[in-house]
């Protein structure tokens, strides 16, 4: 009698698109190998797009220490709008006129960023506090203090501005949120702004132009998946152990 197949372990590398979460991206690749040992390293929402580290068997344990990993984003702000959420799919609290702006004064406001900072978590967010997160006290008309948190920003670029939008990447910090970023530019541009678009392009030393679209985990094997999958002791290099 042959003996069964190994479970497979390892980092699989997907490409979310926009309207599916996360948790959606794991189902998939769960029922692909019928196992419950899957998980993912870092939440995307379902308006953000880009790279998704799912973890497969024996990886679910390095979830915490990818996690920790620096993060690069693509980041769309929208100047003039302030939502609740800090982000397209909030509710307006704010519509202000945008000025003239300058290249120089959006640089200004991403530089005065840069660094070792620290950010609020906002209300609609997955972190917890009590017990309790953030998000569905917020759905309930709830609002607690949160204490500020440290995390940094080591770079960042202007990729266009065409008023009110001003497009941007980031490299930052493990619990980085972008949208406080998007929320905190309209702040030092003095008319508010909310983020519209979001795409994760890199965790770590993973980036997205090597992952395999959400999509085409409708039509893949097991087989095919377990290719794609990046070893344990492949992670383990890339990670410098």
């Amino acid at each position: 009698m042959s003996e069964p197949a190994a479970e497979p372990a390892g980092v699989l590398l997907v490409d979310k698109p926009q309207g599916i979460t996360s948790h959606d991206v794991v189902d998939s690749v769960r029922r692909l190998y019928r196992t419950r040992r899957v998980g993912h390293a870092g939440t995307l929402d379902p308006m953000a797009t880009g790279l998704l580290i799912v973890l497969v068997g024996k990886a679910t344990k390095a979830s915490d220490q990818l996690m920790a990993q620096d993060k690069e984003y693509l980041g769309e702000a929208t100047l003039g709008v302030v939502t609740d959420t800090q982000d397209a799919e909030g509710e307006t609290l704010e519509t202000n006129p945008v000025p003239e702006i300058t290249e120089a004064q959006v640089r200004a406001a991403l530089a005065s960023m840069l660094g070792d900072q620290s950010q609020i978590p906002p209300m609609h967010s997955a972190k917890k506090i009590g017990g309790q997160k953030l998000y569905d006290l917020a759905r309930k008309g709830i609002e607690v203090e949160r204490k500020p948190r440290a995390i940094y920003v080591t770079d960042y670029s202007i990729n266009r501005i065409a008023l009110p939008e001003v497009e941007f990447t980031v490299n930052c910090s493990k619990g980085f949120y972008v949208r406080t970023y998007a929320h905190d530019i309209g702040q030092h541009l003095g008319c508010g702004a909310h983020l519209s678009a979001l795409r994760r392009s890199r965790s770590g030393k993973f980036t997205v132009d090597k992952a395999m679209k959400a999509s085409d985990l409708k039509t893949a094997s097991a087989d095919d998946i377990r290719n794609s999958l990046i070893s344990l002791s492949e992670i383990s290099l890339m990670r410098g152990a």
